[in-house]
């Protein structure tokens, strides 16, 4: 079962409460989404930690219900 895009944005809100979130289903087929990020959390991580807070979020979601995620993640300017 697909996952819709306000689902995706509100795990990672609840995660990361300040964040701000831009969800993008990329094929029309609500399994392949990219996903912006932008929160204050990510500050003084390397980027890889950062995917890994997203990813923390979903719970466990991908690969199963979210079959393809292209992350970016920022930091508040």
């Amino acid at each position: 079962m697909a996952m819709i895009a306000t689902d995706i944005e509100a795990l990672i809100k609840a995660a990361l409460p300040d964040a701000a979130v831009t969800i993008t289903d990329l094929a029309g087929d609500g399994d392949h989404y990219s996903a912006h990020v932008v929160s204050a959390a990510f500050a003084g991580k390397p980027r890889i930690a950062q995917h890994k807070l997203v990813y923390a979020a979903l719970g466990g979601r991908m690969g199963g219900a979210l079959h393809a995620l292209q992350l970016t993640t920022a930091t508040p300017n």
